[in-house]
């Protein structure tokens, strides 16, 4: 059984008992005046039994109906004063560095111990300000003691709240960061108070304290010889170096163009001829231009690359364009087949007159398509609508073609201008009601006249090379074997090459595609790899004789030249060719 904490007593009255086990004085006081305020003794009484003074009870008892059991604790010490020490700081100073740092945080310490210095003839030490920064009192204003610089209008007294700022003891740098102006402007200030004193504060004039050239006198001549409306600012300068009044030209011009504002003497102006633009569209697709570019601004070395650009004269909307090595037909019949596959074909095809745009196969396939062949005029570029886009093209593209580092980054830089430039608004549409500003939007779904897959095939396949199936499917092509379908074995095939994509296709269905590596002659290749095979509607049925990860090997089969057999010599026989009647020959 644990042991009581306090022994066990019968409970008594008696004060005599009960006084020995009192321990605490609040306790002793309260015993004495416990009977006096439960049970209503007089303090008399309670005085002869316990032998305190019945005013005392009296007293207590009084304290105790108004503070409760707090009167009878003893009263708390009062606090010790603190004894004054000559190291520490004023409040004053105190209040000063909290006010300082509050006005500008990027104080440092010792600049604020620098305007104490010269505010109170006393210096902190940099880790006493600190100290008093991180603990010290609330700044008594959080507001501006100055506005900005370029808040006060009052020149004189910008300058004086600097000279204010500098005799507190702000150096120019906190003076420039408090006011947001420049050191250069505060140290003009400072020096201009240095040698001028508060003379130099207002502002002052800026005119220039040099004579003028040009008195009354002057002006009157320029009047005079300004009343001739063909006069120039060139002669007005000659007239009046003969009169010996030497002015420049720009000054007889300023003075030439004041007095016919002032004066409202009108100077004839022959009208401009309107330039002549015989291929302005009032429709779309009714005249389409194409041109080349040269982008000689490029680093990929390997000789000139070529823009090759169609035109839709009536929205200006890029309908084909590529980036190309060559400039020859089978370069700008693909950008052009390209245009005519996606936006059928135009009533006029308007160019200039370089030898591939006049040439007999280009004429030869506008005939086969219904499309009328134009030229603008020599000396006159301005008639052929592209050379404005390629002007845009030069301003927008032209810095990205030039920090190209591979063929991929240029063309994918000429992708991006064609695109930006067909959906970007155009001068030419600012003026529309219908909200359509961009080529794109003014060309809309509209396609030109829609020519038989058949008639296209045959207007492009007689400038293409064709090549004939053998029985697996394969055309010989320079000196290569390239898979194009073997379900069309004996049929012709097309095939087209444009830069490093060669193509076969047939009656308009492409069969398959390869990338070719051209020798330095640009006439053969020296690998041909990188095939794909087309879904069409003349695949066979039957199974494929490759695996997947084989393919290259089947479809591409490298094929040595054919030697040439010797001739042998034999009698030369003449024969007279026969006439025909019609004037052609077979």
């Amino acid at each position: 059984m644990p042991k009581r904490r306090y022994e066990r007593r019968e409970p008594t009255h008696d004060w005599q008992q009960i006084n020995p086990l009192l321990k605490d004085t609040a306790q002793f006081n309260y015993e004495v005046i416990r009977p006096v305020v439960l049970w209503g003794q007089t303090p008399k009484e309670r005085g002869a039994e316990t032998g305190v003074s019945p005013r005392t009870i009296y007293y207590r008892a009084n304290l105790f109906d108004q503070a409760g059991m707090a009167s009878l604790l003893p009263a708390e010490p009062p606090p010790p004063v603190p004894k004054v020490d000559r190291r520490s700081l004023p409040p004053d100073i105190r209040q000063e560095i909290i006010d300082l740092h509050a006005q500008y945080p990027s104080f440092h310490p010792h600049e604020i111990a620098t305007i104490c210095f010269v505010k109170f003839n006393r210096k902190p030490a940099p880790a006493t300000i600190k100290l008093i920064i991180a603990s010290g009192p609330k700044p008594t204003t959080t507001e501006r003691r100055y506005p900005r610089y370029s808040e006060i209008e009052d020149g004189g007294v910008r300058r004086r709240i600097i000279i204010r700022l500098h005799v507190d003891g702000w150096n120019a740098k906190s003076i420039a960061e408090y006011l947001d102006v420049s050191r250069k402007t505060v140290h003009a200030i400072l020096r201009r108070f240095a040698e001028e004193q508060f003379a130099g504060m207002p502002d002052k004039s800026h005119a220039r304290k040099q004579p003028r050239k040009v008195d009354i006198s002057t002006i009157q001549e320029i009047k005079k010889l300004s009343e001739n409306p063909d006069i120039g600012a060139y002669r007005v300068s000659a007239a009046l170096e003969q009169m010996g009044i030497k002015l420049s030209r720009s000054t007889c011009g300023r003075y030439l163009s004041i007095n016919r504002k002032l004066y409202h003497l009108q100077v004839p102006r022959k009208p401009r001829p309107k330039a002549d633009m015989p291929f302005r569209a009032e429709r779309r697709h009714q005249y389409w231009s194409v041109d080349i570019r040269y982008l000689d601004m490029h680093r990929l070395g390997g000789g000139m690359v070529y823009c090759i650009s169609v035109l839709e004269n009536f929205s200006r909307s890029i309908l084909a364009s590529a980036i190309s090595r060559k400039q020859d037909n089978e370069a700008f019949f693909a950008v052009m087949y390209d245009a005519i596959r996606h936006f059928g074909v135009p009533e006029v095809l308007v160019s200039d007159n370089g030898t591939i745009f006049t040439s007999h196969n280009t004429r030869w396939m506008c005939e086969q398509l219904g499309i009328e062949k134009k030229e603008i005029k020599k000396g006159r570029p301005y008639q052929n609508y592209i050379e404005a886009a390629f002007g845009v093209q030069r301003r927008m593209a032209d810095w990205s073609f030039e920090k190209a580092q591979t063929w991929e980054d240029l063309t994918s830089a000429h992708d991006k201008w064609m695109k930006d430039y067909n959906f970007q608004k155009h001068l030419a549409h600012e003026k529309r009601d219908d909200g359509c500003h961009s080529p794109a939007a003014v060309l809309q779904w509209i396609k030109g006249v829609q020519p038989e897959p058949e008639l296209v095939y045959m207007a492009f396949s007689a400038m293409c090379e064709t090549r004939r199936l053998n029985k697996a499917g394969y055309a010989r092509f320079r000196n290569f074997l390239l898979y194009g379908e073997r379900n069309l074995a004996g049929e012709t095939v097309q095939v087209d090459i444009f830069q490093d994509v060669l193509t076969l296709d047939y009656n308009q269905e492409r069969l398959s595609r390869y990338s070719v590596e051209w020798a330095p002659d640009d006439r053969h290749f020296t690998r041909v790899g990188y095939p794909r095979l087309y879904d069409h509607r003349y695949q066979s049925t039957q199974l494929e004789l490759w695996q997947p990860g084989e393919v290259e090997w089947f479809v591409i089969i490298r094929d040595e030249p054919k030697s040439r057999r010797r001739r042998r010599r034999g009698h030369i026989l003449v024969i007279q060719p026969p006439l025909f009647s019609d004037g052609t020959q077979g």
